[in-house]
C-alpha cells in the first residue's frame, strides 16, 4: 500500500510536486501496489483557521490530484476529516509517543530555536496539533498498513516517528502495525526556490503550480541565477532551472538543453525554454483544476465515494487494534 496526502495550508507549488505529488504518482503506477491520497485537511488546521480559506484550501488540493491523474475509481482517494477511524487511532497512538520524540520533531523545534532568536518564551506560537501533528501523521500512514510513503526530504522523520511508535506498540500487543518505509526524489529532494533558498511557502519563495501563463512566466525571470555571461559553459547539476527543466521535457529536450549548458547558453534563454516546456505540461492540468474548482459539489461526491472505500479497510482493522488492547468491539 503506498499512502500520501497534502495539508491545505496554501497553495500547491512546484516542491510539493516535483518532491511528492509525482513520485506518489509514479509508485501508483506499479503493478501490485494498492494506493491511497488524501486531503490531509486536520493537519491543516494546525495554521489555517479561517473557515472559507480552509475550504477553500482543501478543495484546491483534491482538484490538484484529479487534475494530475489520479482515478478516484482505481485508487482510494478521500478527505482526512471523513475518516474518523484515524482520529480514534490518533488517540491509541499518543499513548505509545513519548513527549522526547515529540520534543525532537524538526518543525516544532525549529519554532523553538526562532523563539529563542528573539528572546520569546520556546512554546510561543505552538499549538498542541502543531506539537503532536507526528502522532496524526503516524495514524493517517499506519492505518491503511501503507508499506512506502512518498515524501519530500524534510518530511522522512515523520515516517521514521510513525515507525518508532508502531515498534512500541507492537512491543506490548505483538505483530500489529507494518513498519512503513520512505520515498524521497532522487535529484529533487530539496528544490530551491525563487530565492535560492529551499522552496516554501513560509519563505514566500514558492512557484504555484496552475499559476496562469502570464505570471508563471514571470515567476521563472524571477529565479535566482549567478553572473556568469551568456557564452560561459554553465553546470546543469547546480542549476535549478536545468533541474525544473528536466521534470517537464521530454528525454530529447533534456538531452538537447543539456548540451546548451555546456556550450554556453543565457540565463534569459534559459529561463524562456522552461517557461515553454511547464506550460505546454501543465496547460491541460490547468484547465482541468480550473473546472474542478468552479465544482465543488462534484469534488464532494468523489470524496465521500473515496471515503467509504478508505473506511472500508480503517473501520475492520481499528477494531482488531482496539481487541488487543483490550476494549469490547
Amino acid at each position: 500500500m503506498i499512502v500520501t496526502g497534502i495539508k491545505p495550508t496554501g497553495q500547491i507549488h512546484l516542491g510539493n510536486y516535483i518532491g511528492a505529488i509525482k513520485p506518489a504518482l509514479e509508485l501508483a503506477k506499479i503493478s501490485g501496489y494498492q494506493s491511497a491520497y488524501f486531503v490531509a485537511d486536520f493537519h491543516g488546521l494546525t495554521k489555517i483557521h479561517h473557515a472559507e480559506e480552509f475550504r477553500q484550501l482543501s478543495y484546491g488540493i483534491a482538484a490538484t490530484w484529479l487534475a494530475l491523474g489520479i482515478d478516484p475509481d482505481q485508487v482510494i482517494f478521500y478527505r482526512q476529516s471523513d475518516v474518523p477511524e484515524i482520529f480514534e487511532l490518533n488517540w491509541i497512538l499518543s499513548c505509545f509517543a513519548s513527549k522526547g520524540l515529540l520534543n525532537r520533531a524538526h518543525a516544532y523545534k525549529a519554532m523553538v530555536e526562532t523563539n529563542k532568536e528573539f528572546n520569546r518564551d520556546v512554546d510561543f506560537g505552538v499549538n498542541m496539533g502543531i506539537f503532536t501533528y507526528p502522532i496524526l501523521m503516524a495514524a493517517d500512514i499506519l492505518l491503511f498498513k501503507a508499506n512506502t510513503v512518498p515524501v519530500g526530504k524534510d518530511q522522512t522523520q515523520h515516517v521514521e516517528i510513525a515507525r518508532d511508535i508502531a515498534e512500541s506498540f507492537n512491543h506490548v500487543y505483538g505483530d500489529t502495525f507494518l513498519l512503513p518505509d520512505y520515498k524521497v526524489q532522487e535529484g529533487t529532494a530539496v528544490l530551491p526556490g525563487l530565492d535560492g533558498r529551499k522552496m516554501s511557502k513560509s519563505y514566500n519563495n514558492t512557484i504555484p503550480l496552475f499559476e496562469e501563463p502570464k505570471k508563471l512566466q514571470k515567476l521563472i525571470n524571477r529565479i535566482k541565477t549567478d553572473s556568469l555571461p551568456p557564452e560561459a559553459p554553465k553546470d546543469p547539476k547546480t542549476s535549478i532551472l536545468f533541474t525544473l527543466y528536466k521534470e517537464f521535457a521530454s528525454p530529447i529536450e533534456v538531452e538537447r538543453m543539456h548540451e546548451q549548458y555546456l556550450r554556453g547558453i543565457g540565463w534569459g534563454e534559459a529561463k524562456k525554454e522552461l517557461f515553454h516546456v511547464m506550460n505546454r505540461y501543465l496547460e491541460e492540468p490547468r484547465e482541468k483544476y480550473n473546472e474542478l474548482m468552479a465544482s465543488p459539489e462534484k469534488l464532494d461526491k468523489i470524496l465521500l465515494k473515496g471515503a467509504e472505500k478508505a473506511r472500508a479497510l480503517s473501520i475492520p482493522f481499528l477494531k482488531e487494534v482496539k481487541r488487543k488492547i483490550g476494549f469490547n468491539v
